[in-house]
């Protein structure tokens, strides 16, 4: 496993680390015992960077997380978590409830402190909140040695300008941004790096999206850019291989990210993930599907309230 290090933080994280959304049975269920048993496998393979929210799953994967840290070496992983979002439509970034969030988190965690709190799907929320009450309150946080490090986490890439522009944050972590089909996350890497702040990218397989199953109906991807992605996955399966490995491996070979989510609650997935981030990516397979998704390049969805997704000087 190869670590690097989160913008200009002292966190040393794995170049592919653990989503833990999965642990709350977010997209099926998951018998407890094989969740434990799933971030056990990870830490024993070398990922240390964990990443949840008291969203997945209504508190319960916090919960789990919980138990499966217990007993295990405070130093031998970094833990994220996130404040704001705490349902499908129930955000809150209000000082007072991120306060008591964090402490929340912590008591279901079971741990004295969070190494990066991070202010969760900010393009729901009110951007001049989250920087003129959000961020500062977690600034609180870290004074009382609750917390480390602060970032923010959105699918809109907007959102990141607006908020760096006015407070300092440690980090950002977006999904589906830096993909087979989708690479923006890396049009603002220079911007993030010349103000110290870290990338975190998550799900490389976009949501399902980049996988032989294909899109859950739920997938907010427009017609085309799902037949494109069909139509790349059966061509990898035709030379012998799996989108998702393709996916996953092109994900992690870029520099400008720290780290690479993913979340799965299988250990055999884990086990398979570490061995494909360690593999060299086949050139030839990976230039023939980046021409099959060429006409939706870059293509993605709505998220949050519409003046976040524009741009905001």
């Amino acid at each position: 496993m190869e670590y690097n290090i989160l913008g200009e933080t002292d966190l040393r994280i794995s170049k592919l680390s653990f989503g833990a959304s999965s642990l709350g049975s977010v997209f099926r269920p998951v018998d407890e015992d094989d969740a434990i048993g799933a971030v056990h496998t990870a830490l024993d393979l070398g990922i240390n960077f964990i990443d949840v929210s008291p969203y997945y799953g209504n508190t319960v994967a916090e919960t789990v997380l919980g138990k499966a840290l217990e007993g295990i070496d405070r130093d031998t992983y970094i833990l994220a978590t996130k404040v704001g979002r705490y349902g499908e439509t129930v955000f809150d970034f209000s000082a007072t409830r991120v306060l008591d969030s964090i402490r929340e988190s912590l008591h279901r965690l079971k741990l004295d402190h969070i190494d990066l709190i991070q202010c969760h799907d900010i393009e729901f929320g009110n951007l001049t909140q989250v920087v003129n009450e959000t961020i500062p309150a977690l600034n609180e946080a870290k004074s009382q040695g609750l917390v480390r490090y602060i970032g923010v986490t959105g699918y809109p890439l907007t959102v990141f300008d607006h908020v760096t522009r006015y407070a300092h944050v440690d980090s950002i972590l977006s999904y589906c941004r830096l993909t087979l089909q989708d690479t923006s996350l890396l049009d603002i890497a220079p911007t993030m790096q010349s103000l110290g702040v870290g990338l975190i990218n998550a799900s490389p397989l976009s949501m399902g999206l980049l996988t032989k199953r294909g899109a859950p109906s739920w997938h907010p991807a427009s017609k085309a850019i799902q037949a494109a992605c069909r139509k790349a996955s059966d061509y990898c399966y035709l030379h012998g291989t799996d989108i998702a490995k393709l996916a996953l491996q092109f994900s992690v070979s870029h520099a400008e990210v720290a780290t690479t989510l993913v979340s799965t609650a299988s250990v055999d997935h884990i086990r398979s993930n570490v061995k494909w981030s360690e593999e060299s990516l086949d050139m030839d397979i990976l230039r023939e599907v980046l021409k099959i998704l060429t006409d939706v390049s870059g293509e993605n969805w709505p998220s949050g309230l519409p003046e976040n997704s524009r741009y905001i000087p």
